[in-house]
């Protein structure tokens, strides 16, 4: 898993963020041949914002420190003291160089994250380190502390090295005990997905199927899919109060850029509005079953943008035109949607789906 996913690995260059013509996207390629030929190297392309060396490592080792609430600055301070024995990342000079890092759960991005200095060539650092986090008592009863150590690598990305979890909720503050030093064992994540499964807003859309955009036409016409963007709600807020949100949209497989399509940019705000329409046509009733949209929300910042969750509606079969996909993976919220469009045509059928952390397909170019 790549530590620093939330900036390095879930961004992507910036690009000018004029407002979109609602020009319809062809999907022909999708029912070609030559669309067919790509699909292979499409699946091959997907990129998971986890990808890195998470799990790679055996997880071992225990981590000492002790947690302590200061009234009167307000602050919550956690003194990371030491590890021992954890896991080589060198196998053969049997050292890492370590650091830890420190989250509060369930809104991460909210209070960020805190990290030591990095200490090299060992199994067994010396931090010392007090990382400290403003925040009102009665929040953070609310909130865990999520301790996790990695080993810095400067070439590849970061290895994990195994983790603690703190229910801050039933943590007793009045007792002297509990700021004393005490060593805990090193874990392993039970799911890939488990520090980003905190609410990550939710999208209000409409999506309407039209078998036959020029009726009374002889020859067959193939069929369009309209994706309406009304807004989104309550999305996390990864820099403070400052928030630049905006929602692309890929038709999977083809992703190509011209099967991009996106809303302007909403500033100041965690509930924008877009009231965006976007169309693609090329649709064979056939490809309904294949295709998948993919909807990500992202925050502009200077010259990246930071992903914050998306969308994936279809099917969820995990196949795409006999080709086994990480991509067609929709929850059963997301496949409700597209059956009942698929089944309702010419018919707007609206929903407010929750979003979530996606594996990104890469924009081939």
């Amino acid at each position: 898993m790549s530590d620093d996913r939330e900036t390095d690995t879930a961004s992507e260059s910036s690009y000018q963020l004029s407002r979109h013509k609602k020009s319809p996207s062809s999907l022909t390629n999708l029912s070609s041949s030559s669309g067919m030929t790509s699909l292979s190297s499409v699946s091959g392309s997907v990129m998971s914002v986890y990808s890195g060396d998470f799990g790679n490592l055996e997880v071992k080792g225990n981590i000492q420190f002790a947690v302590d609430y200061v009234d009167s600055l307000k602050e919550l301070h956690v003194f990371v003291a030491q590890c021992k024995d954890l896991a080589a990342a060198d196998v053969k000079k049997q050292r890492s160089d370590p650091y830890v890092k420190t989250y509060l759960l369930p809104d991460k991005g909210k209070m960020g994250k805190k990290k030591t200095l990095v200490v090299k060539k060992t199994l067994n650092p010396v931090y010392n380190e007090i990382l400290r986090y403003k925040i009102e008592k009665q929040i953070l009863k609310t909130q865990k502390l999520n301790l996790s150590v990695w080993h810095r690598d400067t070439f590849k990305r970061n290895s994990f090295l195994g983790e603690v979890e703190v229910d801050l909720e039933t943590w007793d503050w009045d007792n002297k005990q509990n700021k004393q030093l005490k060593w805990y064992p090193l874990k392993r994540k039970t799911a890939p997905v488990a520090l980003e499964a905190e609410n990550r807003g939710e999208m209000k859309l409409a999506l309407q199927y039209v078998p036959e955009p020029i009726p009374g036409k002889k020859l067959p016409t193939t069929g369009e899919v309209h994706i309406w963007v009304k807004e989104c709600l309550d999305l996390p807020q990864l820099r403070g109060s400052h928030l630049n949100s905006f929602v692309k949209c890929i038709i999977l497989p083809d992703t190509s850029r011209k099967s991009r399509q996106k809303t302007r940019a909403v500033g100041k705000t965690t509930n924008p509005v877009f009231n965006h329409t976007m169309v693609y046509d090329g649709f064979r009733p056939e490809d309904l079953t294949e295709a998948c949209v993919e909807l990500t929300v992202w925050d502009h910042y200077k010259l990246t943008n930071q992903f914050l969750g998306g969308l994936r509606i279809g099917f969820g079969t995990g196949k795409s035109y006999g080709t086994e996909v990480d991509w067609m993976d929709s929850t059963s919220e997301e496949v409700a949607l597209w059956e009942k469009m698929v089944n309702s045509p010419n018919t707007w059928i609206e929903a407010t789906l929750p979003l979530r952390m996606l594996l990104i397909a890469k924009i081939s170019k």
